[in-house]
């Protein structure tokens, strides 16, 4: 029975010890080939054979799973030919076993090196991961028996890191261990992010993960509609890290990347090389996660990805078009997972934030936008906050290269099939909400008895653009304005027809009113 206080121990190494394990490796490099061999059983370590014991140290967690399955018993069946005594191969996770020199006989070096001094070295893990207490992130010792080698005893060991051999990646053809990640947009960063309430929880939970070194929540799932930020945000927290904790290993790509390489993988026959390289960083970015529903065997390697990063303290943060209650053809156990972080909601905006939004934009263009022209794609252009970024840079282009003035008659024209309004009728309810909102009044105050000029004089231009832009009879809308008589709705139209005359900044408030309402 393995204990709790297992250790890689070459103490007890003897000679014929050494000898039986070159040949057990010379054997199992004939049956599963230079390949296999160079990058699963070379890094392994021998400890001590104490009784009917074999002890061997790899340095990666994720080595040591592999093995298990795929070597150990036959370890143990070939080490039981050398020394029929021989019935437990005991596996251990040990961080420095990949750089400990191999015990040596006959006077050479063991066939047993590390594999680090035939690759270039990678980026090298911080010393404070090494020193995580148990705790933390606990690395089970396995342990193969002759009478039960499917059965695994788990017992608890301190976490050791390594980083990944060089040849790991050579089978995703990302020849660096950065080409794995996408590339990340300059523009994309917390100081170009406009916040407001509809998305300051999902903006300071993006800005304490990129602070904290160790996980504050885990993951973090961003979740919102198409052009909301979510990506900016992903972004944003890349950046950061890579400019405030430079030592941390941050891999940001979207989730059909993530499919891809592993299909690539799969394709070349090299999955292990693409476990170990996703395994083994500090941070792991999966945007649009809802491209893997349905994909039932990306789900499953992403499912034992994040399990395999949690367990070792690695952040991860996913975006999604959904929560993931709500996320179609996603597995239970995957779901679960994906929602027992920290779940940040970003709502879709309000005028207010587009509005500034495209004011901080028109400011890093370097361009003046009238104030009318941005309130009218504010206004118009409420859903997407990406695509009305478009709309403001496709407007400033058309204004700078055919050298027409910015107005609201240009901005309708340039964008005609943005603003383009499917064939519909303006209902007079709907005239009453937009005139409301514009005048900042309650939509109650349409129907109210209040006279005050800050309500009557919206309630006027709302019965004026009912008469405009409706076939409505002056009685209708008279009673659509809490039964008001057809002379007052009379009265307001031609009330606004006057002040439109002698009062050029309200007849532009008026106008762009109309525009809102027609495109």
């Amino acid at each position: 029975m393995a204990t709790a206080e297992a250790r890689l121990d070459e103490g007890g190494v003897t000679e014929q010890t050494i000898l039986h394990w070159e040949s057990v490796q010379a054997r199992l490099r004939q049956e599963i080939g230079d390949t296999a061999y160079t990058s699963w059983v070379k890094p392994m370590r021998l400890g001590t054979v104490s009784g009917t014991q074999v002890q061997l140290a790899v340095p990666t967690r994720f080595m040591r799973d592999w093995i298990l399955t795929h070597f150990a018993e036959r370890i143990r069946a070939l080490w039981s030919g050398e020394n029929p005594q021989i019935r437990t191969v005991q596996v251990v996770v040990d961080a420095a076993a990949a750089s400990r020199p191999a015990p040596a006989v006959r006077g050479v070096a063991s066939s047993a090196a590390a594999p680090a001094a035939e690759a270039p070295a990678r980026r090298a893990t911080p010393a404070r991961r090494t020193a995580a207490p148990a705790a933390e992130s606990p690395a089970p010792v396995l342990t193969v028996t002759a009478a039960s080698p499917a059965v695994v005893e788990r017992v608890a060991e301190p976490s050791l890191l390594t980083p990944v051999p060089a040849q790991a990646l050579s089978g995703l053809g990302t020849g660096s261990f950065d080409d794995l990640s996408a590339p990340l947009d300059p523009r994309y960063t917390f100081e170009n992010f406009v916040t407001g309430k509809p998305n300051e929880f999902a903006y300071a939970a993006a800005q304490r993960v990129a602070d904290s070194e160790r996980p504050s929540f885990n993951p973090l799932f961003l979740y919102g509609g198409v052009g909301l930020g979510k990506t900016h945000l992903m972004h944003a927290i890349a950046h950061a890290i890579r400019d405030r904790h430079p030592q941390r290993r941050v891999i940001y790509l979207s989730a059909e990347k993530f499919m891809y390489s592993f299909v690539k993988a799969l394709r070349y026959k090299d999955t292990m090389a693409f476990k170990e390289s996703f395994r083994s960083v500090d941070v792991l970015m999966i945007d649009d996660v809802q491209f893997i529903s349905g994909k039932d065997s990306t789900q499953e390697e992403f499912f034992h990805t994040f399990n395999a990063l949690i367990d070792q303290g690695r952040q991860i943060v996913i975006s999604a078009d959904k929560s993931p209650a709500d996320l179609e053809d996603i597995g239970d156990r995957l779901r679960s997972r994906l929602a027992s972080g920290l779940v940040a909601d970003i709502h879709p905006t309000t005028y207010e934030l587009r509005l500034g939004i495209l004011a901080a934009k028109a400011e890093r263009m370097g361009v003046a936008v009238p104030e009318k022209v941005l309130e009218f794609l504010a206004h118009k252009i409420a859903s997407n906050v990406r695509e009305m970024e478009g709309a403001l840079t496709r407007l400033v282009a058309h204004a700078q290269l055919v050298g027409r003035d910015l107005t609201l008659e240009t901005t309708q024209d340039v964008l005609r099939d943005l603003l383009r309004a499917n064939d519909r009728r303006i209902t007079i309810e709907e005239i009453q909400k937009k005139v409301a909102e514009h005048f900042q009044i309650k939509l109650s105050d349409m129907h109210s008895a209040r006279r005050s000029r800050s309500v009557a004089r919206p309630r006027q231009v709302a019965m004026y653009l009912a008469k405009q832009l409706t076939s409505r009879s002056l009685p209708e809308i008279g009673r659509k304005f809490g039964g008001r008589d057809h002379t007052t709705v009379m009265h307001a139209v031609r009330k606004i027809d006057e002040l439109r005359q002698g009062d050029a900044a309200f007849a532009e408030d008026v106008d762009l009113l109309r525009r809102m309402l027609e495109s």
